[in-house]
């Protein structure tokens, strides 16, 4: 019996053998020809898992986090077994090139290289090339992986593209249909391409307002790879697009990082050109904006690299030329840019090593420092965005400074203290860091694939300074104040001017304690002073509350809150906390308009913003139940940004009027103001442009209409705008507040209601790309207004401030709109 089995062990361990060395191909695995199905995000997870199983020695599979919707998020790490054995030794030198990991680098030839798959959902054809990739790599380019490490993440957005596999499965025909007017070829609301809240991932690396983003920067801090590709799918009628890229280019992309594109763009041609299959380059796909799957890495080092394959177009569909474009021709291309991304990088990877270290010098820097000021709530904010990107900051030592002020928008000097926050451009990731704090984005070319300006001092609200010195630090460690309850007290009284004084707000709503908040100023007779707004929790309102003070200081300290004991409602100056002027907060219905006209990103900025910001519960109310929707049940109608056509025909817009004059907010955001401008009802009015219209505009050349057309367009520009901070809706904003404009429209003051925050005159633009068509426009245009309509209240709010969730100054707006304005209307 020993002998038989060692005989069958003999004989069939040649076999085992074979079977570690060659995982099965993903055809084997799945049971079909790899690309003439969707496959799920799980089968293709138990892909991975497999040929990890197999092949341990090459490969390493990670979880690095979970979705909304529970999906795991893996990157396969791959190479040979050498190096798989030494990896972590391989990451500390890689690392240390950086100058993240102090020492000199023991090794200068292993190339890391990250390939980013299925980043939309609806463009799936990726995560198919992505099995293929990972077999092909492991079965015949090992001689590639002997100086390569090879990071792949199949799925960046499994909720995605699980909505749009599972929609496809459903709702194709089989065989499937290719007519482009078939039902399978067009997705319904919300389509698959963002996440579960509808974000678009692609330009989440930088705010990291996502759950998987915040994950996958994690593990991708770890690496910092030389070279990072995003595979994307665009049009049915165009063909594969692949680096170069196109103008502008942040004028911090070396020269290097721009010569090299052109040769892995060169190595792609050559095998396409061999396969006949038509691309092009250097169009459309810019670098500069600095949240996308290619920048963010350039700017972190890194070749960093758009791949768009044509698709969005299930298994297959008859395009405008003619052709059928399969799946299996678009996980092919996919699959041959992948590979020839990484045979680019093992043929250079010395050369990769060599520019990446100098990459990280950080010479001809202009500004050296960044020194902010402002509430501790905004200084923390940006601190926790900068620990996402593990990007170095420190406390100002006392001194003086000079620099170009944000605020002023010209040179001043001031002194420091150990409250002002102070980020050098002298560390490892100071590229990056210059990209996210210069005043001024400096543009090559006014054609651009999205927002021109970002600078985080303008969008966290801070009064910064950038200074071409190296600004000294200090280390100041402070023990957080917690909050005691005082039972003597006739109120607790906190500030308001961050959004977490609103999450605390809504945390004290929804354990049912009644709050007030002052319309004006006040100082207690213990000479505590508080602007408008500052919440007042009353113990005589809450007399039925049991456990009141407790309840508070336990919501005060789990938001960090500093509330105030207050002996006496006599105030030394201000209203008393009886007066007219300090008002209950009312515990608000909100409903928010979803589906059809809405757009997905608009709606999903509002719901994320409600549930995993003030955690405030909504109701969403689809678009095709609006006409059956009894209103009467809420308070507050939120419509977020859209399109909304024939939805509020004279019947829904009567409707919608009636359920406003009894007492109802409407809060209409950015292209939701069309439904109400220039309609008789309502004081909205569009701004009318002047006549630009010449001789000379008529006959601009055809080949020179595209950049003639951008003096007509604002491309995600920052403005200084005027701001009225005696309505409620700017309580906890100074004068001037700064707004990102992400298009043209504008609308008139209103004649009627309150213009809370306006252009002027001369409308000053702080950063980014705005035609010279466009400024005339928006001379006293609105930005903020409230219409009084019976006794209900239409918000206008002409600026998205929920914009990709990463304007953190423009969401008190939101709240204040929410919870303080016309505090009358729907009195509970």
């Amino acid at each position: 019996m020993h002998k038989i089995s060692l005989f069958l062990f003999v004989l069939l361990s040649p076999i085992f053998v074979s079977q570690a060395q060659h995982p099965q191909s993903p055809s084997e695995f799945l049971g079909y020809e790899l690309g003439t199905e969707f496959s799920r995000h799980h089968q293709v997870v138990d892909y991975f898992k497999m040929v990890a199983a197999q092949m341990p020695n090459q490969v390493k599979l990670e979880k690095y986090g979970e979705t909304y919707e529970r999906r795991p998020l893996y990157t396969a790490i791959i190479s040979s077994e050498e190096n798989i054995k030494n990896l972590e030794t391989i990451r500390q030198n890689h690392l240390r090139n950086a100058g993240i990991v102090n020492g000199n680098s023991t090794s200068n030839d292993i190339a890391v290289v990250w390939l980013s798959y299925n980043v939309h959902g609806n463009e799936a054809s990726s995560t198919e090339a992505s099995m293929k990739t990972i077999f092909t790599l492991l079965t015949e380019k090992q001689e590639w992986l002997k100086n390569t490490v090879v990071i792949i993440d199949p799925c960046l957005n499994p909720d995605g593209r699980d909505r749009y596999v599972n929609w496809y499965n459903q709702t194709k025909s089989t065989p499937y249909n290719i007519d482009q007017q078939a039902s399978e070829q067009n997705e319904p609301w919300p389509r698959g391409r963002a996440n579960h809240y509808l974000f678009d991932l692609n330009r989440d690396w930088v705010w990291a307002s996502q759950k998987e983003t915040q994950a996958r920067l994690k593990v991708y801090n770890k690496w910092l790879p030389q070279i990072h590709v995003d595979f994307h799918e665009q049009g049915i009628n165009d063909p594969y697009y692949f680096a170069p890229a196109a103008e502008p280019f942040h004028d911090i992309i070396t020269d290097w990082q721009r010569d090299f594109q052109t040769q892995i763009g060169e190595n792609h041609a050559k095998y396409f050109d061999a396969k006949g299959w038509l691309y092009f380059t250097q169009e459309r796909f810019d670098l500069l904006y600095p949240s996308y799957g290619d920048t963010y890495p350039t700017y972190m080092g890194a070749i960093g690299m758009t791949y768009e394959q044509s698709g969005q177009s299930g298994l297959g569909v008859l395009n405008d030329e003619g052709d059928v474009l399969t799946l299996v021709d678009r996980l092919e291309h996919h699959y041959t840019t992948g590979l020839s991304t990484v045979e680019m990088a093992s043929k250079n990877a010395e050369k990769l090593n060599t520019e990446f270290k100098k990459f990280f010098a950080n010479k001809n820097v202009k500004y050296k420092s960044y020194v902010m000021r402002g509430s501790a709530d905004k200084i923390n904010g940006l601190k926790e965005l900068l620990d996402q990107h593990e990007i170095i900051y420190g406390a100002a030592a006392s001194g003086k400074i000079t620099g170009y002020s944000y605020k002023d928008g010209k040179t001043g000097s001031r002194n420091t203290n150990s409250e002002d926050l102070v980020v050098s451009a002298l560390q490892p990731k100071g590229q990056m860091v210059q990209v996210l704090f210069e005043p001024h984005t400096q543009l090559a070319d006014s054609i651009t694939y999205d927002i021109t300006a970002w600078s985080l001092p303008y969008a966290y609200g801070l009064d910064a300074m950038a200074s071409s010195n190296l600004v000294t630090t200090t280390v100041v460690g402070k023990t957080p104040e917690l909050n005691t309850k005082n039972t003597n007290a006739v109120a607790y009284v906190s500030k308001w001017d961050h959004m977490k004084d609103a999450e605390f707000l809504a945390e004290l709503l929804k354990q049912n304690i009644k709050i007030r908040f002052t319309e004006k100023p006040l100082t207690t007779r213990n000479s505590e002073s508080f602007n408008r707004g500052a919440l007042i929790i009353i113990r005589g309102d809450n007399k039925k509350v049991e456990n009141f003070d407790d309840l508070v200081i336990a919501a005060a300290n789990k938001h960090k809150r500093k509330v105030v004991p207050v002996l006496s409602g006599f105030s030394k100056t201000g209203p008393d906390f009886g007066s007219p002027d300090v008002k209950l907060v009312n515990k608000h219905n909100i409903a928010v308009l979803s589906g059809n006209y809405t757009s997905s990103l608009g709606y999903g900025e509002v719901w994320h913003f409600f549930e995993q910001q003030l955690h405030y519960p909504i109701t969403s109310i689809n678009t095709n139940d609006f006409a059956r929707t009894n209103l009467d049940k809420y308070t507050v109608l939120v419509i977020p940004n859209g399109s909304y056509g024939k939805l509020f025909n004279e019947s829904n817009m009567e409707k919608l009027q009636n359920w406003v004059k009894k007492g109802g907010k409407v809060i209409a955001i950015d292209g939701a103001l069309n439904i109400f401008a220039d309609h008789k009802d309502f004081d909205l009015k569009k701004n009318k442009p002047k006549d630009t219209t010449s001789v000379k505009n008529t006959l601009v050349p055809y080949a020179e209409r595209e950049r003639d057309n951008t003096n007509d367009l604002i491309t995600g520009t920052i403005f200084k705008t005027e701001i009225d901070n005696t309505h409620p809706m700017a309580f906890g904003y100074d004068q001037n507040y700064f707004t990102l404009k992400s298009g043209t429209s504008a609308y008139s003051l209103l004649e009627k209601g309150y213009n809370v925050g306006h252009l002027g005159v001369n409308p000053k633009k702080i950063s980014g790309f705005a035609g010279k068509n466009t400024l005339e426009n928006l001379e006293n245009s609105l930005v903020f207004g409230e219409e009084r309509l019976g006794k209900g209240s239409m918000i206008y709010m002409a600026d998205n401030i929920l914009f990709r969730n990463f304007w953190e100054n423009g969401k008190l707006f939101f709240v204040n709109a929410i919870f303080f304005v016309n505090n009358n209307a729907f009195e509970q």
